[in-house]
């Protein structure tokens, strides 16, 4: 029996981590235990939540969250450590990049037991992203790791990974199983007035937009002006709601207020394109084969970039506009292979139990 000790703090950990959970729970030799750290707390993420998504509860929920980042990560190692020693599992698997992620890579390393880092090999080569440092350091104390893409595999052999103790193997990536096994579930937004099926689908969360008063009010014009042609709905957080409100920043489109997973599955389904800075978001829309014009000036996801499905544009007001007009002639060969079709899960799980 190999048993696997999951570690996740947020709620689109636990969406990715349902389709490595639902691989895992078709074999009998393999014990999943999961850990919750309370990294963000959500009010949605209720018993409800786990039972609409098709999740398994978590084993342990550590409570942890709202604290400053040294705070938050040096709680979570304490706590993480306490479960391993209980557990006493042969994997330690963590995904992505939050301090959560970070956390199980540390006590897995100081404890010796094998680490497996899903999402691993990206980078976005700006160190003063909190995660871009996440996801580097726990890159370098993985036994395995799970790279959704050639790029992410390339970044780490010229980093030197293919010389470590380390395996580096393509798994593609599990956000696209997800989406494929949500997509039957989606369930349209309550209050939500669409005025036809022409919409743009836009979100801002990323505190350099959000936090820069002048980008915002950049963004937020672009979107007033593309608003006369296209209608634009933007789910948003209240805090940032509170900031345009706060600096008098007109708003003649559509804000509604955030949606969950599902509700977002079929905006995303039924939009003409995308305007994001979410990471996750830009390969949501790949996956929809619907366009995505980024609101940031580096991603994690630059194949999209190459292969012309998602245009880079920051919060420059004449860019995002100009790209608007550009997304007719951007790729539309939705069938390339980025991200592995919906297989990753089962390949991730093959390698495990080797």
């Amino acid at each position: 029996m190999i048993k696997i000790l999951t570690i996740l703090g947020a709620r689109p950990q636990f969406i990715k981590a349902s389709s490595v959970s639902r691989e895992i729970a078709k074999h009998d030799e393999i014990k999943e235990v999961i850990v919750h750290t309370g990294q963000h707390y959500d009010a949605n993420m209720s018993d409800v939540f786990f039972d609409e998504m098709h999740i398994p509860k978590p084993d342990y929920f550590l409570g942890i969250g709202g604290k400053s980042h040294g705070a938050m990560t040096g709680q979570m190692i304490e706590k993480i450590e306490e479960v391993a020693l209980k557990e006493k599992p042969d994997w330690m698997l963590v995904y992505g990049d939050t301090n959560s992620t970070l956390s199980g890579a540390i006590v897995a390393s100081k404890l010796h037991i094998k680490l497996a880092h899903i999402e691993a090999g990206l980078r976005s080569f700006n160190m003063y992203m909190p995660e871009e440092v996440n996801r580097i350091l726990t890159d370098r104390v993985s036994s395995i790791l799970f790279c959704p893409t050639d790029t992410a595999i390339d970044n780490l052999k010229v980093e030197g990974y293919d010389k470590f103790n380390c395996e580096i193997i393509k798994s593609g990536d599990v956000m696209q199983d997800g989406a494929m096994f949500y997509k039957e579930f989606a369930k349209i937004p309550s209050l939500l007035n669409i005025k036809s099926n022409n919409f743009i689908l836009c979100t801002i969360h990323r505190a350099e937009n959000t936090d820069d008063i002048a980008k915002l009010s950049q963004i937020i014009d672009a979107l007033n002006t593309i608003h006369k042609q296209h209608q634009v709905i933007l789910p948003l957080h209240p805090r940032t709601k509170k900031i345009i409100e706060e600096n008098f920043i007109p708003v003649d489109f559509s804000i509604i207020d955030p949606v969950g997973y599902l509700e977002m599955v079929w905006l995303i389904e039924h939009c003409s394109f995308v305007m994001t800075d979410s990471g996750g978001l830009q390969k949501e829309a790949f996956f929809f084969k619907k366009p995505c014009i980024t609101l940031r000036e580096e991603t994690e996801w630059i194949e999209l970039v190459e292969n012309n499905f998602n245009i880079l544009v920051g919060s420059d007001r004449k860019k995002i506009i100009d790209a608007v007009q550009k997304v007719d002639s951007m790729n539309s060969n939705y069938e390339l292979n980025l991200y592995g079709k919906g297989k990753a899960s089962e390949n991730i799980v093959k390698e495990l139990l080797k």
